[in-house]
């Protein structure tokens, strides 16, 4: 049977996507670094856990954790190794590559039982196959390429002692803000988005994208050129240079559909474009299109979602 390590970072549903999608080539071995973590790997099918207890990891950079990760994959030998796709994710497997001298493949969609990934390439306009020449199938996976399933188990666990090495405290975190959640669901973990472009005009009449989000529980998004107007906080910009979303529905109201953004959004289940330039390239892609002012249109389908509930 093929072995499959994944690195589970937390709770969130990346995570629980590249669990999925270990599953289907192999028997999971999951690393985790707290109680959350290794709990959401039983729920989504890992046969065993390390759970790694490492005093102080979390107070420095990438550095130490990549050791741990480094040793595990060092010892297990496994043939995929797993990561999401994240900012965290991608330093953590640059690191194992060099260290190992291993093979890397990021941001893939997809994987075959032979290491054959499918990759977005040039911001997804070209798709291409690769596979890894050196080492195992070392790779960060791309939120929305598998839909989660859980698979409750219980898994064995394996308790594994780490210290933060001299070498790996190069870079110390200094403080951590965590942002206030709020009532809206989570911009990468949304199963519905609205995102508003340059279309909408101005940061007061980003309400609007905002009644339409919460009228079908959604999550906001915005283009990198609202974010750049001022209109939105780049926090919630969708795109290449901002977060990855593939929601179930994505709505897009005033956005044209630059290249960096669609790159962002492509994955989404069912896109809806409302958009008045009747050859803006985002109707290329959308499963449905209103060429029609957003200021008219968004009212129009507010006041019928609010009837059907």
């Amino acid at each position: 049977m093929t072995d499959i390590l994944v690195y589970v970072p937390n709770s969130g549903k990346h995570a629980a996507e590249v669990l999925t999608l270990g599953r289907t080539l192999g028997d999971v071995s999951a690393i985790a670094f707290d109680d959350a973590a290794a709990a959401l790997a039983g729920e989504y099918g890992a046969a065993k856990v390390y759970r790694v207890d490492a005093a102080g990891i979390d107070d420095y950079f990438v550095d130490p954790k990549a050791t741990v990760l480094t040793d595990l994959a060092r010892s297990a030998a496994p043939d995929f190794f797993l990561l999401p796709s994240t900012d965290e994710g991608k330093a953590l497997a640059a690191r194992v590559a060099v260290a190992l001298d291993n093979g890397l493949l990021t941001d893939v969609s997809g994987l075959e039982a032979d290491g054959t990934a499918t990759q977005d390439a040039f911001a997804g306009a070209t798709v291409v196959k690769s596979k890894s020449t050196k080492g195992f199938t070392l790779a960060t996976v791309k939120t929305g390429s598998t839909e989660p399933a859980p698979a409750p188990g219980a898994p064995a666990v394996e308790a594994v002692a780490a210290t933060v090495a001299e070498a790996d405290q190069r870079v110390r975190v200094t403080e951590r803000v965590d942002e206030p959640a709020g009532d809206r669901p989570g911009l990468a973990e949304a199963r519905v988005v609205v995102s508003g472009g340059r279309g909408v005009g101005s940061a007061e009449d980003f309400a609007l994208i905002e009644r339409v989000a919460d009228a079908l529980g959604g999550a906001v998004g915005a283009s990198r050129a609202a974010t750049d107007a001022g209109y939105y906080p780049h926090k919630f910009q969708v795109g290449q240079t901002g977060t990855t979303v593939s929601p179930q529905l994505y709505v897009a109201a005033g956005i044209s559909g630059a290249i960096q953004h669609r790159a962002g959004m492509q994955t989404s289940r069912v896109i809806v474009a409302v958009n008045k330039d009747a050859d803006a390239p985002i109707f290329g892609m959308a499963d449905y299109g209103v060429v029609g002012d957003l200021f008219q249109v968004l009212p129009q389908a507010l006041e019928a979602i609010e009837k059907r509930k």
